[in-house]
């Protein structure tokens, strides 16, 4: 545990370094949220952007004002992680879910850092672990101690339900990161609804082989989420293109839809390093978060 904890906080380490270099110095918080609330107005100063400008108050003849605004006091961060037994892939050391972890991990203790409150529900085709949110640096290790010590008591995926379970529980509009591989199909309806009434992060875990089929001709796959066994020519050339047609178009569709709902959407694979990936995200996260305010 100690051993994991030490992993987590490098990793951390080199995302808070990583965005303050880019951001040169203007980098808040790693999740920085989208709501903003107005806090007093101030006299105009040379380089304010003029869509700041108050003018009912400028209006009075007393100067130029602009208005400022402050992000809410309590930024709430929920992880959602999907544990299903198509998760237990990876090419090399890790496999998707050993990534998932890893990046909870880094964003509770982020989060714990930043006095947000964070928790966590885990989801397969039930409800498999929900740590209430909370703030503090012990909420952050009780997070990675649970997702270090879980056994999934189901293998099946049901994304549809793990989503509406979430939104029964988190009424308060929240920073929501939702890690899963997205495979498992009519999840769209509460995908939207989740991106409706919160601030909505897919990062989508992927493997090598997922989508890059070897040829080995006659083989048995093991289906992970039902146990099943079934033999696939692997060196067919219309199930290959049938298969990686289908991958790609669920890639597609997802990407669309985050798009659609202005969720933010990050793929991310096994086999590289996710921190560059992270900072880029939370990059981007501030520069449109700077915009709307």
């Amino acid at each position: 545990m100690k051993e994991l904890v030490k992993k987590l906080r490098k990793y951390e380490i080199r995302i808070r370094k990583a965005i303050t270099t880019q951001m040169q110095g203007d980098f808040h918080s790693v999740f920085k949220g989208t709501g903003l609330e107005f806090d007093d107005v101030r006299a105009y100063q040379y380089g304010d952007d003029v869509r700041s400008i108050d003018w009912n108050v400028s209006a009075k003849g007393h100067g130029t004002f602009v208005k400022t605004y402050r992000e809410e006091k309590e930024q709430s961060v929920f992880l959602m992680l999907d544990v299903s037994g198509s998760q237990n892939i990876g090419t090399g050391d890790q496999q998707k879910l050993d990534v998932g972890k890893e990046i909870c991990g880094v964003l509770a203790l982020s989060a714990a850092r930043q006095q947000s409150q964070i928790g966590m529900i885990c989801i397969s085709e039930q409800k498999e672990k929900y740590i209430q949110p909370a703030k503090g640096i012990q909420q952050a290790y009780a997070i990675i101690k649970a997702l270090n010590e879980l056994e999934p008591k189901s293998t099946r995926t049901n994304l549809a339900a793990g989503i509406k379970l979430t939104l029964d529980i988190i009424k308060r509009r929240s920073i929501i990161l939702l890690l899963s591989d997205f495979i498992d199909v009519n999840y769209e309806k509460e995908l939207a609804m989740l991106a409706k009434r919160h601030d909505l992060i897919v990062l989508h875990l992927q493997d090598l082989r997922e989508h890059t089929l070897p040829s080995m001709g006659i083989v048995p796959v093991l289906d992970k989420e039902t146990g099943r066994t079934i033999w696939l020519n692997t060196s067919g050339q219309e199930f290959k293109k049938r298969y990686l047609s289908q991958y790609q178009e669920n890639k597609e569709q997802l990407m669309r839809l985050c798009q659609k709902y202005q969720a933010n959407y990050l793929a991310i694979q096994t086999n590289e390093d996710y921190v560059p990936q992270l900072v880029n995200l939370f990059r981007l996260r501030n520069k449109s978060t700077k915009k709307s305010a």
